[in-house]
């Protein structure tokens, strides 16, 4: 373990007193893997892509044998309540400081409240082999299905759930089979829709289609986005008396799902019919399966242009801005990004999101994500670990066999340095472990961070994963229950100056072997 272990713990913030919380990791940044990608050295700089609207997606309504789902109304008291909180227009002038300038505070201007990431859907073309992938590749059993086997004749979906994180993967059945059916209307995401599906993985291969928040309300946060500018994808609907579900556009194709439980302490059962959504059914576990993944830390997305799209979500959820950087900050004298991180009240919930940057040697990592991605999208997740050495022996342990591979490790030259920056935090033998394993490891003057990141897990240079796990910055709060501060250990800048300086040191090395070699010929 490290000198400084991380346990699960209980954020003195969060509302729902069975919620476990584990610590905050709030990296927005990434290891530039797709500069290795060969590109055209003249390229010159296209209007960036964009992708309209997928249209209004029909729903699918279960019959009321299997499920009651009908449309929430909103009530005048709630639209007042709407129509009073916080400012109507989003600020208009955006302008980045950098990392060095930035002043990080928390105004706590929520328009309403959030509880927590709640799960993460994939639209796929195949939703069995493809969580049968993650589930192995990163230790993530199945716990709920909602397929043929359960009445479901519109789409499969299975969950994957390790700790708090929970992934769900869908993709349709042939529209041919509902019609056909006594139960045509049979899904159990009732904001599902055959073509836009199919659209959807034309455009974008694998990738993530909702980012779901577990909320207080789903149809106050619904009917508060709207009322603030959110374009709405699917309205507030009931499922079974028990659950709400609503649906926002974020960015691209991508939809912020809410979601909200009449008896929210039904979220501590292990069962997964209690705690996910009705219409699915619980798996029973057949072989243990854990490498020490807790939840899910960040959602990045990649977007044309950071102003807009930044304005557009604070200006619906009331997010604050938790931490930002410039390409003077994290680039390179070939390619760029700029980003900015958007963190709710407990700052449990973040969401960055980059933009490319021009005018430099080699087209921006973030411009090849929006070529391939066809627009803008969900590009990196970023997965806590308790313990992630453990992990990251499970994962490269699968690497060849079905598993997810990891960028290249930096070269030695970086692990020499890390004693002088860590040491007083990583153990000789724990520094010797990253090195092995290709931990990146970054500090600021509160905590250490530790991360690592696969390369893509699809066919396109788009959607990857980032393992991480923080250290330190451990307080306790007025009833002396112990958290973690949120942002401990930086976002891993400083990796980005030390692993070049490093790549910088390391071919030095090898020029000075190849001149050595040409002098003795």
């Amino acid at each position: 373990m490290l000198r400084y272990p991380i346990t699960p713990t209980i954020h003195p913030s969060n509302c729902n007193p069975t919620h476990r919380s584990y610590p905050h990791v709030a990296s927005s940044l990434q290891y530039d893997f797709l500069a290795q990608i060969p590109q055209d050295k003249s390229f010159h700089p296209i209007k960036p892509l964009h992708v309209s609207s997928t249209g209004r997606v029909k729903r699918h309504y279960p019959p009321a044998s299997r499920r009651r789902v009908h449309s929430l109304h909103f009530s005048p008291e709630r639209r007042s309540e709407t129509e009073t909180m916080g400012n109507e227009n989003p600020a208009v002038d955006f302008k980045l400081v950098g990392f060095s300038n930035f002043v990080r505070s928390n105004p706590r201007s929520d328009r309403f409240k959030v509880k927590r990431f709640h799960h993460i859907e994939y639209w796929c073309g195949d939703a069995t082999n493809t969580a049968r992938r993650f589930s192995w590749g990163l230790g993530m059993p199945l716990v709920a299905k909602s397929d043929l086997s359960t009445g479901n004749q519109v789409h499969a979906s299975y969950l994957l759930r390790s700790g708090d994180l929970c992934f769900l993967f869908t993709a349709p059945y042939s529209p041919s089979i509902a019609s056909l059916s006594q139960s045509p209307n049979s899904a159990s995401i009732p904001s599902f829709d055959h073509s836009a599906c199919r659209r959807f993985a034309d455009s974008h291969g694998l990738a993530v289609r909702a980012v779901a928040i577990e909320v207080e309300d789903a149809e106050l946060a619904f009917t508060t986005s709207v009322a603030h500018g959110a374009k709405p994808s699917s309205p507030p609907l009931s499922l079974d008396d028990r659950v709400a579900i609503a649906e926002v556009q974020l960015y691209g194709d991508v939809v912020l799902r809410y979601v909200s439980y009449k008896d929210p302490t039904r979220i501590s059962d292990p069962n997964p019919d209690s705690w996910f959504l009705p219409g699915f059914e619980s798996v029973p576990s057949s072989f243990p399966l854990d490498f020490g993944i807790r939840r899910l830390d960040h959602a990045v997305g990649n977007v044309p242009e950071l102003g807009p799209a930044v304005s557009y979500v604070k200006g619906f959820t009331g997010f604050h801005e938790f931490a930002e950087f410039t390409a003077e900050d994290v680039g390179t004298s070939d390619s760029g990004l700029n980003s900015v991180v958007l963190a709710n009240n407990d700052e449990m919930v973040l969401l960055p999101l980059n933009e490319p940057v021009f005018g430099t040697k080699r087209k921006s990592q973030i411009q090849t994500y929006l070529e391939h991605n066809e627009g803008a999208g969900l590009q990196h997740l970023a997965l806590v670990s308790e313990d992630i050495f453990r992990t990251l022996r499970e994962m490269r342990s699968r690497s060849w066999i079905g598993g997810f591979e990891f960028m290249p490790s930096p070269p030695p030259t970086y692990y020499k340095n890390l004693k002088n920056r860590a040491g007083d935090v990583l153990t000789d033998e724990q520094i010797k472990e990253c090195e092995e394993l290709g931990i990146l490891v970054d500090r600021d003057d509160q905590g250490t961070l530790l991360q690592i990141f696969t390369k893509p897990v699809g066919d396109r240079p788009t959607i990857f994963i980032e393992i991480i796990q923080r250290v330190g910055c451990m307080l306790k709060d007025e009833e002396g229950k112990v958290y973690q501060k949120g942002g401990c250990g930086g976002f891993g800048k400083g990796n980005f100056s030390e692993l070049f300086k490093s790549i910088e040191e390391y071919e030095k090395t090898l020029e000075a072997k190849q001149n050595a070699e040409s002098d003795a010929a």
